[in-house]
């Protein structure tokens, strides 16, 4: 249905000029990133750029590696459909950046580790460690990486009529090429690039959009009943609960402070001010989003209610009726670089994973700084390959965005669990951090199967807390009876600075703010 709406309504009038701006583009970017990652040698090169990243690129990167298809196609759908309620994604997560910048990032970078799994070898053992990085492998291929290759062939099918794996490889070929010589660092350039042309086009569509409408006081007249950030406890998918108190909370502090996919690119600051500087750059653009992708989908409910199906054709029919030619072609090749920037932060951070945790640790003697490159180099290649493999099967599913917001809780909640009691709690033993990953699968499963009514956030929560008592529980009957050491980073400085404190409380009161604008 998405394909047949944007190859009816985008591609009218999509001219030559369209065309020159998509190659253009896209072939830049994969030149650049091939040119920076050139010299990636050592293991810390290739895999963490040199840990010489500063703050706007740090900030840049998370975002493009954050927004994809599945933003300016669902979340924009989610708007036209539900309202400014979904923005609570956006707005939450950003003062969960605030919560990882001052609680989270500090710890990583003095232990010097370059995977989240890592962390867990030095605070519990080496079988919770495996045991993460084992489960963060299967989603990374499973759910993540197929969903981006599946939504990057849905575009080429619509540009060029290609079918969906034929767009599957060639969007695999496109990100693999800098993914695989360069590392992060090629990553990170591609990100700069990619996000910066997501979030002007986003703005255009924006600004088109409200032009259109008559500016801001027609549109909050015509869209009252969708500009509310708070909805009934009861509500299927954004209860007010789960958004404030509950499950919501637990794939933010996920996806935002333990996913190798997020703070990979934080593991590569230089000191600690300019990772917390990024992250909190990240939070400002997070605030913004909504703007650009939400308020769109609203905006198309008023103005092309009859032209659009389903939500999903919201933001296609607005590329199509307000952004004039050459402008789509730059518009769609902004939306295929944040499916290529998505994905190769996915390959370089499954990669990282393999080749640290599970490589290293378990499958070779041979530490040697080339030979890791070499190992990272191939297990991107075959990891990319699956994800090819798998991809197909996400066409089989209704709804891409739910589907991966969905599966990770099949993780999240446990890994969420052993972190935090881990962190503030030094008597939590191995075994409890173990038992509570094990236990999050046949929880939430359980929970999706007998209560289907519920929403998913609220699976989240319920799973969170009953792991967290069976940590409670077994930490009680057994608990760690000697204290865990962790490494030292010697040469990280661990400053932070009075700029990362006033931006911190800045952006909570915007948030606060906005929530009370829009209530």
């Amino acid at each position: 249905m998405f394909t047949t709406l944007i190859q009816t309504q985008i591609l009218q009038g999509f001219n030559l000029f369209d065309t020159i701006c998509f190659f253009g583009f896209t072939l830049f970017i994969i030149f650049y990133s091939l040119w920076e990652g050139r010299k990636e040698e050592s293991s810390e090169d290739y895999f963490l750029a040199g840990r010489g990243l500063n703050w706007w690129l740090i900030g840049f990167s998370l975002i493009a590696s954050n927004i994809s298809t599945e933003h300016f196609v669902g979340m924009a759908g989610r708007g036209y459909e539900l309202g400014l309620a979904i923005a609570s994604y956006e707005w939450m997560a950003a003062i969960t950046l605030v919560i990882v910048a001052y609680f989270l990032l500090p710890r990583f970078l003095k232990s010097g580790i370059y995977t989240i799994p890592e962390f867990l070898e030095y605070r519990y053992n080496k079988t919770a460690r495996g045991l993460m990085a084992g489960l963060m492998m299967l989603a990374y291929i499973f759910v993540a990486l197929a969903t981006v290759l599946y939504s990057g062939a849905l575009a080429l099918n619509v540009l060029y009529g290609l079918d969906t794996l034929q767009g599957i490889l060639i969007i695999a070929a496109l990100s693999g090429i800098y993914t695989i010589w360069g590392g992060l660092k090629a990553v990170v350039w591609s990100d700069l690039f990619q996000g910066g042309a997501l979030l002007l086009g986003g703005a255009l569509v924006t600004y088109l959009g409200m032009d259109a409408i008559g500016g801001w006081e027609v549109f909050v007249s015509k869209a009252s009943d969708k500009l509310h950030t708070v909805l009934p406890a009861d509500h299927p998918e954004m209860p007010w609960v789960a958004v404030f108190v509950g499950g919501l909370w637990i794939p933010n502090l996920f996806y935002w402070g333990l996913n190798q996919f997020i703070t990979q690119r934080t593991l590569a600051a230089q000191n600690l001010a300019e990772g917390q500087k990024g992250i909190l750059f990240a939070a400002s653009m997070k605030i913004i989003i909504p703007f650009i992708i939400v308020f769109p989908g609203i905006i198309a409910s008023i103005l092309y209610k009859d032209q659009i199906a389903t939500g999903d054709g919201a933001y296609p029919v607005l590329i199509k009726n307000l952004l004039p030619q050459g402008l789509r072609g730059f518009m769609l090749a902004a939306l295929l670089g944040a499916v290529m920037s998505t994905l190769a932060s996915l390959v370089n951070s499954a990669s990282t994973i393999f080749t640290i945790d599970i490589y290293k640790n378990y499958l070779s003697k041979n530490h040697q700084a080339n030979h890791l490159v070499s190992v990272g180099r191939w297990s991107s290649l075959i990891i990319m390959i699956f994800g090819c493999i798998w991809a197909p099967m996400i066409s089989k599913f209704e709804n891409v965005f739910q589907y991966i917001q969905m599966f990770w809780g099949f993780i999240s909640p446990g890994i969420v669990a052993v972190f935090v009691w881990g962190i503030f709690w030094k008597k939590v033993p191995a075994r409890a951090a173990i038992t509570g990953i094990l236990l999050n699968i046949p929880v939430y499963g359980l929970l999706l199967y007998f209560l289907p009514e519920v929403a998913f956030l609220h699976h989240m929560a319920i799973t969170f807390l009953l792991i967290s008592a069976a940590i409670v529980a077994i930490t009680l009957l057994s608990p760690n009876d000697k204290p865990y050491q962790l490494p030292e980073l010697k040469a990280m400085d661990l400053q932070s600075n009075t700029l990362v404190k006033i931006w911190s409380i800045a952006l909570v009161l915007v948030i606060i703010g906005l929530y009370v604008r829009f209530f």
